[in-house]
């Protein structure tokens, strides 16, 4: 389970500078500030919650359980979150128009949030003895 967490980490952290990049050069052009801005922030997002996943994937501190928990919850959350941004941001270019089902911006932030949780919770249940 570690080497798919690592390797989705590095590949969505990968994808987040493509796709940061081709904001600011290629949909420069044809999106409106606020666009950007929007686009810029699933970027953000993403490449936040991959180095959350590089972290879990080299964790020792971290059961498998709960890797496999941050796992889903991280890649549900950034598909859901920072997929639907880009979607809703482009939709004048690319006539994909998801407004209808934008609620699952905010369902894919309370999966990133349930990710972070369940990081904290296990560092509660961790021995005093295993950290040092």
């Amino acid at each position: 389970m570690r080497k798919k967490i690592l390797i989705t980490g590095a590949v969505l952290g990968c994808l987040a500078v493509i796709l940061g990049a081709f904001a600011a050069h290629g949909l420069k052009k044809v999106l409106n500030a606020d666009q950007i801005h929007s686009f810029e922030t699933g970027v953000r997002y993403q490449m936040y919650h991959a180095f959350l996943l590089l972290f879990v994937g080299i964790s020792t501190f971290i059961s498998p359980k709960m890797q496999r928990l941050i796992y889903v919850f991280v890649l549900w959350g950034i598909i859901l979150f920072s997929g639907s941004i880009y979607l809703l941001a482009t939709k004048d270019v690319t006539s994909v128009d998801i407004s209808s089902v934008g609620f699952i911006t905010p369902i894919g932030g309370a999966l990133l949030i349930a990710g972070w949780i369940v990081l904290i919770i296990n560092f509660f249940k961790l021995k005093t003895e295993k950290i040092s």
